[in-house]
């Protein structure tokens, strides 16, 4: 096993990963075939046995027609190899009610055999396809996106301003949209566990799909006022209730499936969730629902969206402490797993957050957003500017046991994990950053070694016994860095564990668009 210390020539043959300069090609790693995950616990696990951490990107098309490439929706062969080879795992892929079944009744199958077609493409590089639901704005006569227009009864009166995203939430006409949905008044409900229905069932079988997100955002309606501010449980009884249907709707079609279930959307403005919460809601019975947060930072999103004042982002750290502080609170109850499938919109100082408190509770996530870096007028490679050097990251891909504490600095790329080995029919993965090692990089192993060729993107692990195993990886002669004391954090807690640039975006080519 190589060993950190002084750098001779034996250690540098052994441990160091030739740089990938900035202008090559991204290639991508070696690692297991892709396998279908499951839940165990509060934990995703492979089809080896591994606990897995995800580590990813959105990519949503909200512009018909969606049988085109669109706004988004545009991943290529190419894509997949720039995302893979920058250890990307996950992609969440936006789908629609509105793209499933444009008409009433009716499923639109060039639709799902395209989906089919890029989660094929996705996983043959070892990403695993969440499939989201995505809605903005409920419906299109509000310019929002999601749920077909013969769904909704409801339309804007002429006397309604139209605010624009996020402020349309506000509109009487949508609320009552939304109520429409929440009580299945015309059938919304129903047509669209059909809809993921016939989606679920297209992609039977594919072990790179890692589930299906029934809905983005999913706003109360006009039960919203009853969430502020401690949340609201009388509407997340009904609102679970809906997600049961759509859930029950897709098991008949797909009984294994992983479904994402995420909170009503006041959860980003810091209220908590009372899903699975008896005695106000039902218990989460169902051996595979994870938990679908997002964590974004109001006063951010306000200077977003808003033109509000940049430096109310010194407010972010606090109030995500409240987000992960809710995701805690939710994961302690139900024990299910969560996977933060929103953060980031543009934003470093929310990047720098989420990232240090995923790390801390080895929870994944999903960056918003990217679009394809390829076609008639190419950009450059997104992930080389200061958010990319947040997002791609030395990481525990795959575990061959129970994952301890982690920590990684974006700042030179010194990572250190421990786990504790269990029976696993592959090793250990790591993923290794190719941003970070401009002149490689050493392996140091406690309690097992390492099997990997020297300089491998993938350093895979086995373990010696039963006893916790130690990994560092750092440049050649730095000394490194420790892991953490004590077990995975499940208290809300600072930005620390994690540090990197907070200096502005730069050029980040088709990363941090706007809107989710």
């Amino acid at each position: 096993m190589c060993r950190s210390g002084s750098v001779v020539a034996a250690v540098v043959a052994a441990c160091a990963l030739l740089f990938v300069p900035s202008t090559a090609a991204v290639a991508a790693p070696q690692s297991s075939p892709i396998s279908a995950l499951h839940t165990e616990g509060t934990s995703l696990v492979d089809g080896y046995g591994r606990t897995v951490l995800l580590h990813g990107v959105n990519n949503v098309d909200k512009a018909a027609p969606y049988v085109e490439p669109g706004d988004g929706f545009t991943l290529t062969a190419a894509d997949a190899d720039l995302l893979a080879g920058h250890g990307f795992n996950t992609v969440r892929l936006g789908v629609s009610f509105d793209a499933l079944m444009p008409s009433r009744g009716v499923i639109d199958t060039a639709f799902l055999d395209r989906v089919a077609g890029v989660v094929d493409v996705l996983s043959a590089r070892g990403i695993h396809v969440l499939l989201d639901n995505h809605q903005d704005g409920l419906a299109p006569q509000w310019g929002g996106n999601g749920f077909p227009e013969w769904s909704i009864e409801s339309r804007p009166q002429p006397w309604e301003p139209n605010p624009g995203f996020p402020l349309y939430y506000l509109m009487p006409s949508m609320n009552a949209g939304w109520d429409e949905v929440w009580g299945n008044t015309h059938g919304a409900l129903d047509y669209l566990g059909t809809a993921l229905a016939a989606l679920a069932e297209r992609v039977h079988g594919k072990p790179g799909v890692l589930g299906i997100e029934l809905m983005n955002e999913p706003w109360p309606g006009s039960a919203f006022v009853s969430c502020f501010p401690n949340g609201c449980p009388g509407f997340d009884a009904k609102y679970q209730a809906a997600m049961q249907k759509l859930t029950n709707a897709v098991r008949q079609a797909n009984s294994s499936i992983p479904v994402f279930w995420e909170p009503n959307v006041t959860w980003n403005e810091t209220m908590p969730s009372y899903m699975g919460d008896p005695p106000r809601t039902p218990a989460i019975t169902d051996p595979n629902v994870v938990l679908a947060p997002h964590d974004y930072c109001i006063p951010s999103q306000m200077a977003i969206y808003l033109g509000l004042p940049e430096s109310l982002r010194s407010l972010c750290s606090a109030q995500q402490g409240k987000t992960w502080g809710n995701i805690d609170s939710f994961t302690e109850r139900t024990q299910i797993p969560a996977l933060v499938t929103e953060f980031g919109d543009g934003d470093a100082t929310v990047l720098e957050n989420t990232l240090a408190r995923a790390d801390e509770r080895f929870i994944g996530w999903q960056y918003w957003h990217y679009s394809s870096s390829f076609g008639p007028s190419p950009k450059p490679d997104p992930f080389l500017g200061d958010i990319g050097r947040q997002l791609v990251r030395t990481y525990p891909q795959a575990t061959a046991g129970v994952p301890g504490r982690m920590i990684f600095d974006a700042d030179n790329g010194d990572f250190a994990y421990r786990y504790t080995p269990r029976a696993a029919t592959k090793p250990t993965e790591i993923f290794v950053s190719d941003l970070h090692y401009p002149s490689g990089y050493e392996v140091t192993v406690d309690g097992g070694h390492a099997t990997s060729a020297p300089g491998a993107r993938v350093v895979t692990v086995v373990a010696d016994g039963t006893a916790p195993v130690t990994v560092k990886i750092n440049r050649l002669g730095s000394p490194g860095i420790d892991v953490p004391d004590g077990p995975i954090s499940t208290g809300s807690s600072g930005s620390t564990g994690s540090s990197g640039s907070s200096s502005s975006l730069g050029s980040t080519g088709s990363l941090g668009s706007t809107g989710s």
